[in-house]
């Protein structure tokens, strides 16, 4: 809130204001000294498998779609009914067990290095103050 003072010199005033008014500001927008985050070792396996079970659905999803249309056009080239069993079984769910063994590989590797990451950052945090 900006409140003006009449002074013999109201562009002396002002001007006070503003100083005064942008102190506060300054001050209002230097970051508050916080704690370092300190990662917890329990959440790195929940991470991964959660990373590797959304991965595993994601591939399920679209292998099965894909398997699917290949059935649908495979059987009007051929002339037969198709069998729509075989894109669950035969298809999509090899991609997706495939998927969800490298997403979980993948994701240990890169939260484990993360975790040991952030746990030296921490420490070396801790050690400057």
């Amino acid at each position: 809130m900006v409140v003006f003072y009449r002074t013999r010199d109201t562009f002396s005033g002002i001007l006070a204001q503003q100083r005064r008014a942008a102190a506060a500001i300054e001050w209002s927008v230097q970051p508050r000294p916080t704690e370092s985050h300190v990662p917890r070792w329990y959440l790195v396996p929940l991470r991964v498998l959660l990373i590797g079970f959304f991965v595993a659905l994601m591939s399920f999803a679209v292998s099965l779609f894909v398997g699917i249309w290949i059935i649908v056009i495979r059987a009007r080239l051929q002339g037969f009914h198709p069998n729509m069993t075989l894109a669950y079984r035969h298809v999509a769910l090899p991609v997706a067990a495939a998927a969800a063994v490298v997403a979980v590989i993948v994701a240990a590797v890169v939260e484990l290095r993360h975790y040991r990451q952030a746990k030296a950052l921490a420490e070396i945090a801790n050690a400057s103050r």
